[in-house]
């Protein structure tokens, strides 16, 4: 499992294109796999013949884990991987087991001996004990109840919250059930209050489970001390006593049974009258969460908003605009100015070009620009601009135009994704008026560009007066790591960004 970014440290094995025996080339797509970051295809890094692959898809592994073996046509087949899985699954055991158990049958009844006939003959062994070994010892892969195979992260969610897996629809290849696939079943059931116990203990009622259970326990008690007190006077007349006993139990039991009913009666048409649905979070979704969650955690994260005057660029996107498109196929937006402007002002104030590691500072000689890319509003991904410093306007142009349209057609190659130094997250074409970003780890900062709109503005005239005059402006606005700067250093930056948007040659660089 290849690492698809700093911070990934795990992926799901989505599609595999080839199988067991099918030839590969070198660099040829082998596998798809989905990470916080992006959902690619990962190249063949060798060519030869798939022997073995060890990893089902919809499991979830750590980067670096062994997920295929591919070897040479001499080594191929799967006639190789054969041989170790019938010794994995420990033929000689079952034998002796079989053997031992085969001796008391003969003793007792005829009965019994049929219902053990079966499993002494050794090629009826193994299926006969696949059920039971695949449990505990099984590691990849194993078969259910409804010959479906389950991947070891299936099996275990199935059996922690006593879920059947014929009741789960799998989204698999060939309708095998995902990870995914269970994770619904499970808030479903819990958007209805239909939890089992096993999950109920794991939520937040168990508090309210244990007292419900402790009660029952605690009333059984008291009704056997009476039987007690009634038993040592010796005599049947005492049996008319017995039955109060019996009518002093039913009380306390349904006690108890009312409390565990209403509560999810209740809560079940409540959800059904509001309409409400769950929607299960995507590999994606589930990862960014969890991504967004540790940054915040992680960098104590200010925020600070500059107001900007856009009248130059928009000039120039005036003049060039019909031009630019014709030569590049594409518009010329506001992004490429923002992003051209933040790495010049990158070299005056490096220390936003940095990561914090430890209690040191590790500013960066490369900008290395990350673009935050919507995905269609399934996700977002953040490819990087390699030395960004080294490409003017129209390059930079060219770089997000390119990593944009790769991302939104999942072709991002791992290199696309790592390395960044700095962000920027453009919210404008929107038209909101006001973003604060969350930080993208281990950088310490990230600059939201808003919609730029036609305002009345201030303007000085060359002999000094001042002027009302319709402007394009808008917001530009910073999150950063307060234990890297300071407010004076963004407020600087910014500051720096705005005077070359307003005053730069951009036409020069077209």
């Amino acid at each position: 499992m290849p690492q698809l970014g700093e911070t990934v440290t795990e992926g799901t094995i989505t599609r595999w294109m080839k199988s067991v025996g099918d030839a590969v080339a070198r660099d040829e797509p082998l596998f798809e796999v989905s990470t916080d970051k992006v959902d690619s295809e990962v190249p063949s890094p060798f060519e030869g013949f798939v022997s073995e692959i060890l990893v089902g898809e919809g499991d979830t592994v750590e980067v670096g884990a062994r997920l295929a073996v591919i070897g040479d046509a001499q080594g191929n087949g799967t006639a190789p991987p054969a041989p170790p899985a019938a010794e994995a699954a420990a033929p000689p055991p079952p034998p002796p087991a079989m053997q031992a158990a085969a001796p008391p049958p003969p003793a007792p009844s005829p009965v019994v001996a049929p219902s053990v006939a079966p499993p002494p003959p050794p090629p009826a062994a193994p299926p006969g004990f696949t059920p039971a070994s695949s449990p505990p010892p099984q590691g990849p892969a194993a078969i259910g109840p409804d010959d479906r195979i389950l991947s070891p992260v299936v099996r275990r969610l199935l059996s922690d919250n006593g879920i059947d897996p014929g009741e789960v629809v799998g989204t698999g290849l060939g309708g095998r059930i995902t990870r995914e696939d269970v994770l619904a079943v499970i808030d479903q059931r819990r958007a209805v209050g239909a939890v089992p116990a096993p999950v109920v203990d794991a939520a937040s009622a168990p508090s309210a489970t244990a007292p419900s259970f402790q009660a029952p326990a605690p009333v059984s008690p008291p009704a056997a001390p009476p039987p007690a007190v009634e038993v040592p006077p010796p005599g049947v007349a005492y049996e008319a006593p017995s039955a109060p006993a019996p009518q002093s139990a039913p009380p306390p039991q349904p006690a108890p049974a009312p409390p565990p009913a209403p509560v999810p009666q209740s809560s079940a048409p409540t959800l059904r009258q509001a309409g409400e649905h769950v929607i299960p979070f995507s590999n994606v979704r589930r990862r960014t969460a969890e991504h967004m969650v540790r940054s915040k955690a992680r960098s104590p994260h200010a925020f600070i908003a500059y107001e900007t005057d856009f009248e130059n660029v928009e000039r120039v996107r005036r003049a060039w605009g019909a031009r630019f498109r014709a030569e590049e196929g594409f518009s010329l937006t506001y992004l490429p100015f923002v992003a051209r402007a933040s790495v010049e002002a990158l070299r005056e104030f490096p220390n936003l070009n940095a990561s914090v590691v430890e209690d040191s500072l590790v500013v960066y000689q490369q900008i290395n620009l990350g673009i935050a890319v919507d995905l269609d509003h399934e996700g977002l991904i953040v490819p990087v601009l390699h030395r960004a410093e080294e490409v003017t306007l129209r390059g930079i142009a060219r770089r997000i135009r390119d990593v944009a349209d790769r991302a939104r057609t999942r072709q991002l190659r791992a290199d696309d994704i790592a390395g960044g130094t700095f962000s920027i997250t453009n919210d404008g074409p929107f038209g909101t008026y006001f973003t604060v970003p969350i930080i993208n780890q281990p950088q310490v900062a990230i600059l939201a560009t808003d919609g730029i709109k036609r305002r009345p503005v201030v303007v000085q005239l060359p002999d000094g007066s001042e002027s009302i005059a319709i402007h394009s402006t808008g917001m530009l606005g910073m999150s950063w790591d307060h234990r890297a700067v300071d407010g004076a250093y963004v407020s600087s930056f910014l500051a720096k960004v705005a005077e070359l948007l307003d005053q730069r040659d951009w036409a020069g660089e077209l």
